[in-house]
């Protein structure tokens, strides 16, 4: 008896059984992965909205259209439950209650993900789950990164592309200078916002050349060049459109330059980069290429069609719909959100008088406040008998990880033009009930002003320095203690023309000392 014929009795004998169950099996499975993940798609849905996110509506019909490309594939390798398909499933619930606790939407995001997987290599085995390996894979694809990740990544995309835009005009002739994002051509200014930081069209790049290298027929060492070549590209295109921004600016006025041009040269740009993307994987094709030699004998996929029976099926079954309903019923009354921790104070009653120093409340500008989505700050330069200066910011956040969260000044600064010469931390002697105060030290320079800049995080009673000791406290408090609140502290000392590193460095240490008792009156401990 061949193999067709053993495929045709194996269906007949009492396979019906294993269709009915798996049926059932995914109706249940996709019911309770609603129940437990339906408020994140919810949260989302919303986040594709926003521009920088629009392409992941894409991602859904991508997907389903690689796994109708390989239906045939599908069809024919067989199937059977598998023991090991809990592993990623008890994986995921573990992100699940991570992430929900510590209110770290991408946490459940990726958490969604590893349901998914171990829901299907329960069901179907890991010989039919391998065929689809690339699909599930791209699917990951559709969650917004987190938001700290896509501020960084966007604020150096900017970074390169003005300064590559700057280089461009320079060797055009053009007379223009750079500070940080903002482009000086005499006649005007140009700020590269965010709409033109190139990370709305440096995702989808990354996603299209990622679908050209799947479908690229050759080894893996082009397929990764095509990938990683997609990161230049966009940076080089976005300088592009930069370039030409500014030159219709001058020549044809901000309206032009500003207006429908702008959006025009998006598109444009973006459709250059993907056909230059095609143009590189043709040349790949053509360089150091071998014939492909393909045994005629050598069958891609296994012919045969095997079904295990229904006994088999069911402890799988009822393992994983048990975890699922645990996780649906003891989820039910836990929010996603963290409660916002009030501060002791306002920060608008911070005092313009500490000891020998007097301030002025000082306004931030508008776009600032709806970019860093703080809770509450205060602003104010002070000045001691002798006239020199000393600025201090603090911004508070009554909860952090929802898109809102401190931002750190080595971030921010270069977007303003000032570049750090010198970072490191620094003890600030206190001499009070706390002995010591650790900071971050940090010198920067712009067109020849000199600052030091002292800063440094008081989060729920710890007053921490480093980004990793962030990321790591926002996690174990959100789960033990159910609070993500934290400020942001920076005290900056101008280096005067004719001062000393060590006095400008002596006032700051002492302006240091005297506000950070005043502070702990305002900040929740």
């Amino acid at each position: 008896m061949n193999v067709k014929d053993a495929t045709v009795i194996n269906c007949k004998n009492g396979n019906s059984g294993y269709f009915r169950a798996l049926s059932l099996f995914a109706v249940v499975c996709l019911l309770l992965f609603l129940l437990l993940f339906h408020p994140l798609f919810q949260v989302m849905w919303e986040r594709w909205k926003m521009e920088d996110f629009n392409y992941c509506y894409f991602v859904p019909l991508i997907v389903l259209y690689l796994f109708w490309e390989k239906r045939a594939e599908l069809r024919s390798v067989s199937i059977g439950p598998s023991w090991v398909g809990i592993a990623p499933l008890l994986l995921g619930t573990a992100l699940f209650w991570l992430g929900k606790l510590a209110g770290n939407f991408y946490c459940i995001f990726v958490a969604s993900w590893f349901v998914l997987i171990g829901c299907i290599w329960t069901a179907v085995g890991w010989r039919r789950l391998k065929q689809a390996v690339f699909p599930l894979l791209f699917m990951i694809s559709m969650f917004p990164f987190p938001s700290l990740i896509n501020y960084n990544l966007g604020l150096q995309l900017k970074l390169l592309s003005s300064s590559l835009g700057v280089k461009i005009l320079q060797m055009c002739g053009m007379s223009v200078f750079r500070e940080g994002n903002v482009i000086d051509f005499g006649v005007a200014q140009l700020q590269v916002a965010d709409a033109c930081s190139g990370i709305r069209y440096f995702y989808p790049l990354v996603l299209l050349a990622i679908l050209l290298a799947y479908n690229f027929k050759g080894p893996f060492w082009k397929k990764g060049l095509l990938v990683l070549s997609a990161a230049p590209v966009s940076v080089f295109s976005n300088a592009v459109r930069i370039v030409s921004a500014v030159v219709i600016y001058r020549f044809w006025g901000e309206e032009i330059a500003l207006g429908f041009f702008h959006d025009l040269s998006g598109w444009f740009i973006f459709m250059l980069s993907l056909g230059a993307l095609i143009l590189e994987a043709r040349l790949l094709r053509m360089a150091f290429s071998r014939p492909v030699q393909e045994n005629p004998n050598m069958s891609i996929v296994s012919p045969s069609v095997i079904f295990p029976g229904l006994k088999v099926f069911l402890p799988q079954f009822i393992t994983v719909t048990l975890l699922l309903s645990a996780n649906v019923i003891l989820s039910h009354d836990i929010d996603y959100r963290q409660h916002k921790t009030p501060l002791q104070r306002p920060l608008n009653r911070f005092p313009l008088q500490v000891s020998d120093w007097r301030g002025v409340a000082v306004a931030m500008e508008k776009t600032s406040l709806d970019a860093l989505k703080f809770d509450d700050y205060v602003m104010i330069h002070y000045t001691d008998r002798q006239g020199k200066a000393i600025d201090f910011y603090t911004a508070y956040y009554g909860s952090q990880g929802k898109g809102n969260s401190v931002h750190l000044p080595a971030d921010c600064y270069p977007g303003n033009g000032w570049e750090f010469t010198e970072s490191g931390v620094t003890v600030v002697p206190l001499g009070k009930e706390k002995a010591e105060l650790r900071v971050r030290r940090a010198k920067a320079e712009k067109e020849g002003e000199r600052e030091l800049i002292y800063y440094w995080f008081p989060q729920r009673g710890r007053d921490l320095i480093s980004p990793y000791q962030l990321n790591f406290y926002l996690f174990w408090d959100a789960l033990t203690r159910r609070r993500t609140d934290g400020a942001m502290v920076r005290i900056i000392a101008p280096l005067y023309a004719s001062e000393r590193i060590a006095d400008a460095e002596a006032r700051l240490r002492g302006f240091t000392r005297e506000i950070a008792p005043v502070l702990e009156q305002f900040l929740p401990q």
